[in-house]
């Protein structure tokens, strides 16, 4: 069956139109149209749940077993520490509080945003025309399309590293800015890991099956931060303080927190900037994703 002219014409024009108007309010300043957005994901998400919910001992196994698939991350980390006292000069108790904070802002991320993933399939297989056409905003039917609740498996992991390491870390002098800065470092580092994951989804609109290229930064990344950075080459340190900044959702601040010196030179005062790296990935990540749209050409069919 034949799309519909308008969307068959230009979909990157009508996807535009869409985020401009929607919900009866075209001319909708920034702040409307965000409210209106987070109203559209929260009652797509609400839905989602409410099937999911219709099985509930399935839900149940299906949490229980993404939260022990997740663990086995963790099991390798207490199996490498029943043979050494330290990795790269981190004690038990420090590499298990990067773990945890970085497992828990990756989780969190992948809860609310992990969906974006999917846009190249949509945009292959013709159906994200579908999204253009509704009078919704487009980015919040593709973030709370199909919500996986079953990813909570993942943050809660996650959070329970995150406790177990603050009870068993020693040797740091509490303050309350230090206090603060652990649910800091775990909202500020959703954000990245959240711009990131919609950097990939818009660049699928060039390169369909560019989700891998995307996950090596987001799953990648997550993976590369629960260890210390005095276990990898310079270079690399560098490329992901300088270049891709995910050295800002834990290493930067969680050094602080530590009493340690901040990696690649950077320095004390960069601890603080993690806010204001996060904001400025959300706002290249919208210019992005808002790009891509304007670029998107309907398959026709």
């Amino acid at each position: 069956m034949a799309s519909p002219p308008a969307v068959q014409r230009d979909g990157g024009a009508r996807g535009a139109a869409g985020a401009e108007a929607y919900a009866g309010v075209p001319e909708a300043g920034r702040a409307a149209r965000a409210v209106a957005g987070l109203r559209a994901y929260g009652l797509i998400a609400a839905m989602w749940i409410r099937s999911t919910m219709t099985y509930r001992f399935s839900f149940a196994v299906t949490l229980l077993s993404n939260l022990a698939v997740n663990f086995f991350d963790f099991v390798v980390i207490l199996m490498m520490f029943g043979h050494v006292r330290g990795l790269g000069g981190f004690a038990f108790g420090e590499v298990a509080f990067l773990y945890g904070t970085t497992s828990t802002a990756f989780g969190l991320a992948d809860l609310v945003m992990g969906q974006v993933g999917k846009v190249g399939r949509r945009v292959r297989d013709g159906t994200f025309d579908t999204f253009l056409v509704r009078p919704v905003p487009v980015f919040a039917q593709v973030a709370a399309d199909r919500f996986a609740l079953r990813r909570l498996g993942r943050l809660l992991q996650g959070l329970l590293v995150l406790v177990w390491s603050l009870v068993v870390l020693e040797g740091v002098d509490w303050t309350v800015l230090k206090a603060a800065m652990v649910p800091l470092m775990v909202l500020t580092g959703a954000l990245i890991f959240g711009s990131l994951m919609t950097a990939g989804a818009a660049f699928q609109f060039w390169a369909q099956d560019g989700a891998e290229v995307a996950n090596s930064f987001t799953y990648g990344g997550n993976t590369l931060l629960q260890y210390p950075p005095s276990i990898f080459a310079g270079e690399l340190v560098r490329g992901v303080v300088y270049v891709v900044p995910l050295a800002f959702v834990n290493w930067v601040p969680a050094l602080y927190v530590l009493g340690r010196e901040a990696p690649a030179g950077l320095p004390p005062w960069a601890a603080f900037a993690s806010p204001l790296v996060a904001a400025v990935c959300v706002a290249l990540a919208g210019l992005l994703w808002r790009v891509g749209i304007r670029s998107y050409r309907s398959t026709g069919s």
